[in-house]
């Protein structure tokens, strides 16, 4: 097969975008991480989270819902809607467990989402599952459009 300019991206060390606004919970969410094979990029807010993603997609996002500026529901939504960002998984991190809010984020958009207080075993399963599947979803879209790109090539031959 022939390898492509986004063969980088095949290898490359996902990065998880965590958002909250209690620097307690970033941190320590931040250290789970360490056990994951990753490149964790924190943020404070539901707008700076948004303007990182807008920068730099990453291929996780682990998102607070309960934040000043914007709420984790609005953030989520709002990568949901964009089909830049809409392949990005979102986990939703809550200390809401009222079936309404599970509705809520589950009418944002979000992939998953877990309860605080956060069970490090459940929090790095479900990071490696997710991430997976994103890979997974980048390769099948890759391999698309490479099958895509011979069967141009295929059409392009039999016309000369």
């Amino acid at each position: 097969m022939n390898r492509t300019k986004n063969d980088k991206e095949w290898d490359k060390t996902p990065t998880i975008l965590v958002v909250d606004d209690n620097q307690q919970n970033l941190e320590l969410l931040q250290a789970y991480l360490e056990d994951v094979d990753c490149q964790a990029v924190p943020a404070r807010d539901g707008l700076e989270a948004l303007e990182i993603i807008a920068k730099d997609p990453p291929d996780l996002i682990l998102l607070d819902v309960m934040m000043p500026k914007m709420s984790g529901f609005e953030v989520c939504k709002r990568i949901k809607n964009d089909p830049k960002t809409s392949d990005i998984p979102v986990i939703m991190v809550t200390a809401l467990n009222e079936f309404g809010d599970i509705e809520r984020a589950i009418d944002s958009g979000t992939d998953d989402f877990l309860s605080k207080p956060v069970n490090k075993l459940e929090l790095l399963t479900r990071i490696k599952t997710m991430l997976k599947l994103k890979h997974l979803s980048d390769k099948l879209e890759r391999t698309l459009a490479y099958l895509s790109e011979i069967e141009k090539q295929a059409q392009m031959a039999k016309s000369d």
